[in-house]
């Protein structure tokens, strides 16, 4: 396919970079990013159509990683060097020789030339130092904000396909409770608590998953997503295994050792258990666990599961509608 066609179907062939917003503590930060031989260019349009949306969500999947290509990222002045794996995908961290400040910073990874070192791509993003708060909040995605139907397949993908970032949908209050908490306790606007956004859905899907944060008002945060999928794989889009979702959240929480978790996700899945086990891992450091329900079938391993998180002395909340989960939230007293 000629680079002409490429572009007339928004894909390229160009060396692509891809880096992601990444965390840390002051003296050491994680980055994660991905390499590319062949990916999707930046969407034109969001026009309300179901053959555009459909088109803009395919694209997404038609790329092709870049395997074992040297990768450097720059944070702060210090410089770490690796190769991508199999998938394309790069994980940095990065000791820092100087205390970074708590807040927002820029990062910069470049792919480089395996013979010559020459740089052929770059990509920039953000770097996050949580601000010294008593607090921290991880997050799943669909089902928790983003109206997303994960526990039947098919549905998930019929939305996916038809919708787009501007159309989908939160659930209702939702960006109202997630503001109350990124302000609850000490922390203001602007010294907020630190928001981390862990899902089963693929890094295909970050930058859809970005704008529609951003457009519906949820705090700034770090996003933490799964294994990158082809084209072949989508009908299985956002089936990862769970057991990958753990590490990802217990990495945050090595990450910010003074701090204590509160841990926001659904019953559609298997967010309950592995909330349970987070809090059986890190006994003391969960302050509470809100569970949205979603899906029927899911409920009775939800309160299983919330029985033993509140048997550990972790205060909970099964509940249905986020002002409920805001007025909890708010008699806790964060």
């Amino acid at each position: 396919m000629t680079e002409k066609l490429l572009a007339r179907f928004r894909l390229t062939r160009q060396p692509t970079l891809k880096l992601y917003r990444g965390f840390g503590s002051p003296t050491c930060v994680v980055m994660q990013g991905h390499a590319f031989r062949q990916s999707p260019l930046a969407r034109r349009y969001n026009r309300v159509n179901f053959w555009a949306n459909a088109w803009g969500l395919l694209r997404l999947f038609l790329v092709r990683p870049w395997a074992d290509v040297p990768v450097r990222v720059t944070v702060a002045g210090q410089t770490a060097g690796a190769r991508t794996d199999a998938d394309g995908f790069f994980r940095f961290e990065l000791e820092l020789p100087a205390p970074l400040p708590a807040g927002w910073h820029p990062a910069l990874a470049e792919l480089l030339d395996a013979n010559t070192g020459a740089r052929l791509a770059h990509a920039t993003a953000e770097v996050h130092v949580p601000y010294e708060t008593p607090y921290a909040f991880i997050s799943d995605i669909d089902d928790t904000f983003l109206v997303s139907h994960s526990a039947t397949r098919w549905q998930r993908l019929w939305v996916l396909l038809s919708r787009n970032a501007r159309s989908r949908a939160p659930f209702a209050d939702v960006a109202a409770h997630y503001q109350w908490l990124a302000q609850a306790g000490p922390a203001t606007p602007a010294r907020p608590n630190a928001f981390f956004y862990v899902s089963s859905s693929e890094w295909n899907l970050y930058d859809f998953i970005m704008e529609f944060a951003d457009l519906n008002r949820m705090p700034k945060g770090v996003f933490q997503l799964s294994q990158l999928k082809r084209l072949s794989q989508l009908r299985q889009t956002g089936q990862n295994k769970h057991a990958t979702k753990l590490d990802r959240i217990v990495r945050i929480f090595a990450a910010c050792p003074g701090m204590r978790f509160v841990l926001l996700g659904d019953d559609s899945q298997h967010d309950p258990g592995i909330y349970e086990a987070v809090v059986k891992r890190f006994p003391g450091r969960v302050r509470a666990v809100y569970i949205r329900q979603v899906h029927a079938r899911g409920r009775a391993m939800a309160e299983a599961a919330l029985a033993e998180i509140k048997r550990a002395g972790v205060e909970t909340c099964y509940f249905e509608h986020s002002r409920d989960a805001l007025q909890h939230s708010q008699k806790m007293e964060l």
